[in-house]
Order: structure tokens, then C-alpha cells, then sequence
């Protein structure tokens, strides 16, 4: 397993992939509010810029949505094309 230098590591699968999601939920930390019994506030729409969560808001939360599905999607084709170019220049023929 690799290991980074921002921490992400020691969490388990379902920790990155909450950390990854663009909603999450939250707690106020105020006594008596009803997300102490597990009832969170939210969904609340954040997107991870940078190592750090940057609040989105709700109007802008589709907008965002697509725009982290296109990245994820141009992610993919440029792994897909370092792929090629990598079996390529093994092969010697990176023309």
C-alpha cells in the first residue's frame, strides 16, 4: 500500500470514499440538538480543493456534480492513454 503524506493511509475504504464524496452530513456539536441522537445536519455539498473542503453552495451543488463527474471521466482517459503510451515505449514504438 502506498503511503501519502496527508494521512489518508490510515483510514479504511469506506472513510476515503466518505472523504471523497462531494454531500456530507454534519454535527453542530450543540447539547440537545438532534444530530447528537445520529440525525445529521446536511446534506451539505463540499468539494476537496487542495487537501482542504471547500463548502459549495446548494444552488451550485449540480453544477459541481457534473463538473467532478467530466474530471473523474478525464481521469480515466488519461490514465487509459499513460497506459498505451507506457505498453508503447516498451515495445519501443512511441512515435
Amino acid at each position: 500500500m502506498n503511503s501519502h503524506k496527508d494521512g489518508l493511509s490510515g483510514l479504511g475504504a469506506a472513510e476515503l470514499r466518505a472523504r471523497r464524496a462531494v454531500e456530507q452530513r454534519r454535527r453542530c456539536g450543540k447539547e440537545g440538538c438532534r444530530c447528537t441522537q445520529g440525525e445529521l445536519h446536511g446534506p451539505y455539498t463540499y468539494l476537496q480543493v487542495a487537501g482542504r473542503l471547500v463548502y459549495v453552495p446548494a444552488v451550485l451543488a449540480p453544477a459541481v456534480a457534473r463538473h467532478v463527474q467530466v474530471s473523474a471521466l478525464l481521469r480515466e482517459l488519461l490514465a487509459e492513454i499513460s497506459a498505451i503510451n507506457l505498453e508503447l515505449l516498451a515495445r519501443r514504438e512511441l512515435d
